[in-house]
């Protein structure tokens, strides 16, 4: 694949998963939207996509129930956080739970970190403990949380997709699992439903373009890029998601963001650098 191609590719999928942080704080800032219904929007418009791209036959054949689990938990904990956090707080958040989870389970599976890779670590949770000591601009602690427990589940749900031979179809049959899951959600929060037609279009916009049409052009280019930078592109996402924050969604970076954002971001940086000189690296 041609490096400028790629590279272009690269950037959509990431601006596409960008777009999920922006879309789901604006639907809930400007409609009346609920989260549970966000979700349910989601995902289903999200399988939807897929299943145009990738047929009935296959998301009747990949694709796993614990994975489309790990799914739901993930796009739900999203939502509901989203209810309480910035975007680019949440964006921060969700990508530093998910990339912990994976570093953590590969330690717990016998990979020993050199001491670069220590150090990362280490800077990455002083980065969180940063973003989460008591202050007047800390974040939520109830948003906060739920979003830590959905970048464990999308970290859980990476892990569990390694070595698929057709990772598109993987997630088009998880992502139709996940609709029941949403629906029976839907329903438990019937009282506080509100399909704000508004909400309902971002919400479509989330799942179809941002999800469905980001993940199929993210697997086409995976292919193609080493481990070491499939990782390190993939730290570009809170920061366009901060910037997208602040264009769009007149979000401040507070001196706490960013000093949590650079020990965050700069801490897996190393991790992911100092892991390729040793020729093992943590990624999705």
């Amino acid at each position: 694949m041609p490096t400028l191609r790629l590279s272009a590719q690269a950037l959509l999928a990431m601006l596409a998963f960008a777009a999920n942080s922006l879309l789901c704080r604006q639907a809930f800032l400007t409609t009346d939207i609920d989260a549970a219904s966000f979700t349910c929007v989601r995902i289903l418009s999200g399988a939807c996509v897929l299943l145009l791209l990738v047929g009935p036959r296959t998301v009747r054949t990949e694709g796993s129930w614990p994975s489309a689990l790990m799914l739901f938990v993930y796009a739900a904990g999203f939502s509901f956080a989203y209810l309480q956090l910035g975007a680019a707080t949440g964006a921060l958040l969700l990508f530093a739970a998910v990339q912990c989870t994976m570093i953590f389970w590969g330690f717990i599976r016998g990979e020993r970190l050199s001491v670069f890779q220590w150090i990362g670590v280490l800077v990455a949770v002083a980065g969180l403990v940063v973003m989460m000591l008591p202050g007047l601009s800390s974040p939520p602690f109830g948003g906060a949380i739920l979003m830590i427990v959905a970048g464990v589940a999308w970290g859980i749900y990476s892990l569990r997709g390694r070595g698929v031979t057709n990772a598109l179809g993987n997630t088009a049959g998880n992502f139709a699992r996940a609709v029941p899951l949403a629906l029976l959600t839907s329903i438990l929060f019937i009282s506080t439903m509100a399909l704000d037609p508004a909400g309902v279009v971002y919400g479509i916009a989330s799942g179809a373009l941002a999800s469905g049409a980001g993940y199929a052009i993210w697997y086409t280019v995976l292919p193609a890029l080493k481990a070491t930078s499939a990782a390190t592109i993939q730290l570009s996402v809170p920061v366009l998601t901060a910037l997208g924050g602040v264009m769009f969604l007149a979000e401040p970076i507070t001196p706490r963001l960013g000093l949590a954002s650079l020990m965050i971001l700069g801490g897996l940086m190393a991790f992911i650098l100092a892991g390729a000189d040793s020729g093992k690296v943590s990624g999705r």
